[in-house]
């Protein structure tokens, strides 16, 4: 039978003990160690990182109070606080171990021992290390793909004094657990506002996340944000937890919550309210402690008098309300994000020291950006991969000075072009209203808010 791998530390100051478990451990597990000199603890973890050590509760003799091992179990945890130790006791000392076990310990064994137990309460133990250190192993893995994560956001930038209120707002409410509304036209940086708030968070070392509402289907909806059991539908072929789940003790970002239907929007508000989520498949109801941040680009507050948006449900999503500036506000930070810009892609494409000439910055600034600081990335970062040049000048972006509108003389026979073109010209010509402009179009606002998905606009 092969060995389990495993190194142990016995210590006792009872030779013949340190034999006797030596010449049966050393049968079972791949390298056991003892020592009867409780000082030279420290000297084994130098030379070894054991899995598991046996203690001894006293050292001294004609003393029985259990001090010594609890002196030594202290200073093994303070030298590997995810040490497994099973402390060894005489007959009748079980208050003494109960203490140690509340003190740290793993367990105890009583001597005399039988080897069956022995073996047993070691298996035992050496499980639970495992499980420990697999736990370990997912939570640095998470605290890095949440920071590797949070790097591609933490330039949020902005000097404008629209800016200014929306970092000022996540000063204040950042370190709250308040349920937070964050409201903008599409590429304004919800996302960045979002993942700002969480590492001014009482979490910001939990878990950050996100779900874009709008591509989780109607069918799909509660399984991926509470779950399913195996079984529970055709496809299930194992348990899978939700995303609510999943972001319990950390923050929890709903984005594009307006283009949630009213029965769905029913199912997330019952949980919101209960905190508490059932997995499908599932009677069993789990408690859940999240902060809850939400984003749309859709007005909400139209959408209550119309009656496609519960009232209920937006109390309950909007304590607090941020609302982000859309581009052509934060002209003032026009030259800032630009060369943000520059200097990311110009490292990116390997052509560093981009710089832009002043004409060519005015021209940015007329533009009406109506993809916003999105628009302005992509502009940005093709400009850089087709320049020539490090100097990027107006032939480098191809942008309409005046306004969005299209150019009237344009004989482009591409549909979906065109429909973007029109589309751009309704909202420029009804100052940006959505409603407006979808009623001029010949849809409902709904349709137009896909639309405008579908082009990025």
């Amino acid at each position: 039978m092969p060995k389990t791998e495993a190194k142990i530390l016995v210590v006792d100051d009872d030779i013949d003990i340190l034999n006797t478990a030596r010449m049966y451990l050393k049968q079972q597990f791949t390298l056991v160690q003892i020592e009867n000199d409780p000082t030279n603890i420290p000297l084994h973890f130098e030379r070894e990182s054991f899995d598991l050590v046996l203690l001894d509760m006293n050292f001294r003799k004609g003393e029985n109070d259990g001090s010594d091992g609890l002196n030594w179990l202290n200073k093994i945890l303070n030298i590997d606080p995810n040490a497994i130790v099973i402390l060894i006791t005489a007959y009748g000392e079980f208050d003494l171990a109960v203490k140690a076990i509340k003190a740290g310990a793993t367990d105890f064994i009583t001597k005399p021992w039988k080897n069956e137990k022995l073996f047993g309460t070691i298996t035992s133990a050496l499980q639970l290390r495992k499980s420990k250190l697999e736990v370990d192993k997912l939570r640095n893995t998470q605290k890095t793909i949440s920071n590797d994560i949070d790097q591609k956001f933490e330039n949020f930038l902005g000097e404008c004094e629209p800016m200014q209120r929306v970092f000022s707002l996540i000063d204040k409410v950042g370190p709250t657990d308040a349920n937070v509304l964050i409201l903008g036209e599409n590429g304004t940086g919800k996302e960045l506002a979002a993942r700002a708030l969480h590492r001014q968070s009482l979490r910001s070392d939990k878990v950050f996340i996100s779900v874009d509402l709008g591509s989780v289907s109607e069918t799909l909806f509660e399984s991926e944000l509470f779950g399913h059991v195996k079984g529970a539908f055709t496809d299930a072929k194992e348990d899978k937890s939700g995303r609510f789940e999943l972001a319990s003790d950390g923050t929890l970002f709903l984005d594009e919550i307006g283009n949630l239907s009213l029965p769905l929007q029913a199912k997330l508000l019952t949980v919101l309210q209960q905190r508490k989520v059932k997995r499908v498949g599932s009677n069993k109801e789990m408690s859940i402690d999240i902060r809850l941040v939400c984003a749309t680009n859709m007005p909400l507050y139209d959408m209550v008098k119309e009656g496609t948006f519960r009232q209920d449900l937006l109390y309950r999503i909007n304590t607090v309300e941020l609302r982000m500036p859309s581009l052509t506000e934060r002209k003032d930070d026009m030259e800032l994000l630009v060369k943000h810009f520059m200097d990311v892609y110009g490292k990116k494409y390997k052509k560093p020291n981009m710089r832009i000439d002043a004409a060519t910055l005015n021209k940015l600034k007329r533009y009406n950006w109506p993809g916003n600081i999105r628009e302005l990335q992509h502009a940005i970062e093709r400009a850089i991969i087709l320049s020539d040049e490090n100097k990027l000048s107006t032939n480098d972006f191809l942008l309409q000075t005046t306004s969005t509108t299209p150019n009237q003389d344009s004989d482009t026979l591409n549909l979906s072009e065109m429909e973007k073109r029109l589309i751009l010209k309704a909202l420029d010509k009804n100052n940006g209203n959505v409603t407006r402009a979808a009623k001029e179009l010949g849809l409902d606002r709904l349709a137009l808010y896909r639309r405008l998905q579908k082009y990025g606009l």
